[in-house]
């Protein structure tokens, strides 16, 4: 483990803008979203919790932001439970918005179980104690930082050798992995990511023109089904 990488008594330099959503791109080989959860979850200190962010981001279609003040009461009984559903109102819009947990059940399970050993082991450490699911490492009385986050990702996309990753990369990765198990299902896509036409969400997916053609070239037109 390389604990070098997040740095909190590093130099600071002056931050940069985290780049828009159109910079990032949604990771569509299995070998490349396998090698950078693997990053995420092993190269740094905090790799079960940078890990689990990306998994429920990448299962409940959540904007970053939305992911980061997530709280564990939004997601867990009291005695460690997994809800079926969690209810927020998304920053971004103000809508309300019902998640299904059960995708990503396993991986919060055994993020519980982390957090608890996690503050055993660091007895300083509150962050199972903490009210937020994804608490800061140095704050555990807020939540990790969008900002952080990023750079978390990027480092890690450097380490797994996988380019175009960003805080909009879980969203992204999966909204195209409901968009291609769903028979191209742009609707239920649009409609998961709180988009307002099919249209952006086809933006969104950064789908190009050779790509939809390729689709196309898969359509029978003369019948139905």
């Amino acid at each position: 483990m390389n604990n070098a990488k997040i740095n909190p008594n590093a130099k600071k330099h002056r931050s940069r803008a985290i780049p828009g959503h159109k910079d990032v791109r949604p990771i569509s080989s299995n070998y490349d979203l396998a090698n950078l959860l693997d990053s995420l979850q092993h190269d740094f200190r905090l790799g079960q919790r940078n890990y689990t962010i990306f998994q429920v981001g990448k299962a409940t279609l959540l904007r970053v932001s939305d992911v980061m003040r997530l709280r564990k009461a939004d997601v867990y009984t009291e005695d460690g439970r997994v809800k079926r559903n969690a209810f927020i109102k998304d920053k971004k819009t103000g809508k309300q918005n019902t998640l299904y947990l059960k995708p990503v059940r396993d991986d919060l399970l055994d993020y519980w179980q982390w957090l608890q050993d996690f503050q055993k082991s660091h007895p300083y450490n509150r962050i199972f104690d903490s009210e937020w699911l994804f608490p800061s490492y140095t704050r555990p009385d807020r939540h990790i930082t969008e900002n952080q986050y990023y750079k978390i990702i990027k480092r890690a996309g450097e380490l797994a050798g996988v380019a175009h990753v960003g805080t909009h990369s879980m969203r992204k990765t999966g909204a195209l992995i409901v968009y291609e198990q769903s028979n191209h299902n742009i609707g239920l896509v649009m409609k998961l990511l709180n988009h307002s036409s099919e249209a952006v969400t086809l933006d969104y997916l950064g789908l190009s023109q050779e790509r939809r053609e390729n689709i196309l070239d898969t359509i029978d037109f003369d019948r139905f089904r």
